[in-house]
């Protein structure tokens, strides 16, 4: 069996890499997935993979309560209502992961799987549709199949106090991550990278009131949203009704995984809807709190020449060629009075005059609604190379007439040969900066960091014609001093190498002992 848990969570290897745990048990998870891919491209293979994980899922939470129900008098296992008043998923005998495993290596288990996703979604109608039903058709080895089942099997919740949401919630994301990254281009549309995500989520800090993601891919700003509402809160960390989730996406196949990875969390009641938020918008009159979006980079062919006398336009007709202040005004239209946003823009948005861009950047910021821009590090996104920046728009701002500007493309580690990932110290940098600029409360006093922040009043921003690029307006930062030798480094790095070492050789032990019992080894 392979057991992890949600607290001490059992790592063959841990590495911290900028404040990031990278399980290896997780990663070998994935090889062994992988490799029973076959011929199949990932794009479908992730919808097959992910759609059990979660099936799997809604299974152990339903046992989990089913057995603490089972220890109280005078309540009946069998009630659905008795699970659904506990935000716990209904699944009939047929929709059980045992029922799965038992016929595994039938021939017929394609259309078994899709018999039991159809069975929870007939009794759970927020999750209606949100599983993927085509486990039958031909083209899918059902060989195979049945060795993801096994797979899957032996994902264990070694402390059942800990939830099995938190486990596989975590393998969910693990492999939206790596899907995406297999995917390349195409897979960048559908996640958002996590430190990204965590740091819009530091920056605006929504623990209240309606938070919307127009764009929502797979709903990671969403879950981290979420995360932030259980860390910061005061009931214990159990998941509180202060905010309310909406979203939008319009690939089905990736509104299907949104729905699923709210679900896997405990987060159902989230108003997901299918379709194009700029064509059809599911949410006409939602005004929100808080929005936050990772849009698709210079979006090309979103159908403008469609809406030209849009009302959301108040600033600027968008290009027809790039969906950018498209999603800004889109996104401002649907702002409270009081409310934030913060979205993921290519840099190009920053300067460009192409096509009316510069007037419609122009207007937001002499409407006072730019508060900040953070120019990123290149390498964070696996649907593109190129750098991003950071928008965040805010009705009602109190400072007036300026706006903070945020060098962060120094920032962040690499991963591998082709990914950074910013760190918790940098996602804590730069999120207290902004709140410090804000004039938050206890936040501190902000003072201009030469190569990293400068307050920006609108007369320069005017003077330097209305261009947001950070690099215009502040100087180079300063190299700090290296006061350690080169002898006492070399020793404490020898010394790191070494434990590390020797922490490898025990973890490998584990892994062979895990792999074996799988009967890989």
């Amino acid at each position: 069996m392979i057991y992890l848990t949600a607290d001490s969570r059992l790592r063959s290897k841990k590495t911290e890499q900028n404040g990031t745990n990278y399980t290896i048990i997780e990663e070998k998870i994935w090889e062994m997935a992988s490799s029973l891919r076959g011929t199949m491209n990932a794009a479908e293979y992730k919808h097959v993979f992910l759609g059990l994980v979660f099936l799997k899922y809604t299974s152990d939470a339903f046992e989990e309560h089913r057995i603490q129900l089972d220890s109280i008098q005078n309540v009946d296992p069998g009630d659905p209502d008795e699970y659904q008043r506990h935000n716990i998923f209904w699944v009939p005998t047929e929709g059980r992961w045992s029922n799965i495993v038992a016929q595994s290596r039938q021939s017929a288990i394609g259309s078994i799987i899709d018999g039991a996703m159809m069975a929870i979604e007939r009794g759970n109608p927020a999750i209606k549709n949100a599983f993927p039903k085509n486990y039958a058709r031909i083209s899918l080895d059902k060989t195979r199949l049945g060795q993801i089942i096994d797979l899957i099997s032996n994902i264990r919740v070694a402390d059942a106090e800990s939830g099995s949401k938190d486990v596989l919630g975590r393998v969910y994301e693990y492999f939206l991550s790596r899907f995406a990254h297999t995917e390349g281009k195409r897979g960048g549309e559908f996640y958002t990278p996590r430190s990204v995500a965590r740091l819009l989520v530091a920056m605006l800090q929504p623990c209240r009131g309606r938070v919307y993601d127009p764009c929502c891919g797979s709903s990671g700003m969403l879950v981290q949203c979420m995360e932030f509402v259980r860390d910061n809160n005061d009931n214990g960390g159990k998941v509180t009704t202060e905010i309310s989730i909406y979203g939008q996406e319009s690939d089905y196949t990736t509104w299907q995984l949104a729905k699923m990875n709210l679900a896997i969390r405990g987060m159902d009641s989230g108003q997901i809807a299918h379709g194009d938020s700029f064509h059809n918008d599911q949410h006409p009159d939602l005004k929100a709190d808080f929005i936050l979006a990772g849009p698709p980079f210079n979006l090309p062919e979103w159908g403008g020449e469609r809406l030209q006398e849009d009302q959301r336009w108040v600033y600027g007709v968008p290009p027809k060629e790039n969906a950018n202040f498209a999603w800004v005004q889109h996104m401002v239209y649907h702002l409270s009075p009081s409310g934030m946003a913060g979205l993921v823009l290519a840099n190009g948005s920053m300067s460009s005059n192409k096509s009316g861009e510069g007037e419609i950047r122009k207007n937001l910021l002499e409407a006072d609604l730019v508060d900040c821009v953070v120019a990123l590090p290149g390498q964070l996104f696996h649907s593109t190379q190129i750098p991003a920046c950071l928008w965040f728009l805010s009705r009602g701002r109190a400072r007036t007439g300026e706006v903070l500007l945020i060098d962060a493309r120094s920032m962040g580690c690499m991963i591998d040969r082709s990914h950074r990932e910013l760190g918790n110290e940098d996602i804590t940098r730069i999120s207290n900066t902004y709140r410090v600029w804000r004039d938050e409360k206890k936040a501190g006093q902000y003072d201009d960091v030469a190569g990293f922040c400068k307050n920006v009043t609108l007369g320069e921003i005017r003077r330097h014609d209305y261009t947001l690029t950070p690099g215009r307006y502040m100087g180079v930062e300063q190299e700090p001093a290296d006061v350690e030798s080169f002898e006492e480094k070399m020793k404490r790095l020898v010394l790191q190498w070494s434990e590390l070492q020797s922490q490898s050789k025990k973890l490998d032990t584990v892994i062979a002992k895990n792999m074996k019992s799988l009967g890989f080894m």
